[in-house]
């Protein structure tokens, strides 16, 4: 697998757009602070890990419906392995007006945004959500 992050995010939305409740995703450090932003902003209802005794630990993720909806409407990976986008503090960018969140990878962490501006870093850009 050459882009676990896309792999996660296509899960996410092969998920939601198919009304699963909860989907699995391999396990790493970076899908564990991922998953963190998104329960922490309300995107999804909660995660949790899962190991099994035998094979590799997983997250198991659980998706967050309002009214029958998933409360994901979009996602984007924008940061490839082939094309590697990075932003200053000053050019993160605001997704649909406010409405979305950006994710960035930072020097102080995997953040939102918002929180990105709060502190004054850039970084390079992962994921829009919305």
């Amino acid at each position: 697998m050459t882009d676990p992050i896309a792999d996660m995010l296509t899960r996410l939305r092969n998920a939601s757009r198919a009304r699963k409740t909860e989907f699995l995703v391999p396990y790493s450090k970076l899908k564990s602070e991922l998953a963190r932003i998104l329960l922490k902003e309300g995107y999804i209802e909660g995660f949790e890990l899962e190991t099994p005794e035998k094979g590799h630990p997983r997250l198991k993720i659980r998706n967050k419906f309002v009214n029958k909806t998933c409360a994901i409407a979009g996602l984007k990976r924008v940061s490839k392995p082939g094309l590697r986008r990075y932003v200053g503090a000053q050019e993160v960018p605001r997704v649909l007006g406010g409405l979305g969140i950006a994710i960035l990878s930072t020097s102080s962490g995997v953040l939102s945004g918002h929180e990105a501006r709060k502190q004054n870093v850039g970084g390079e850009l992962l994921a829009f959500i919305w």
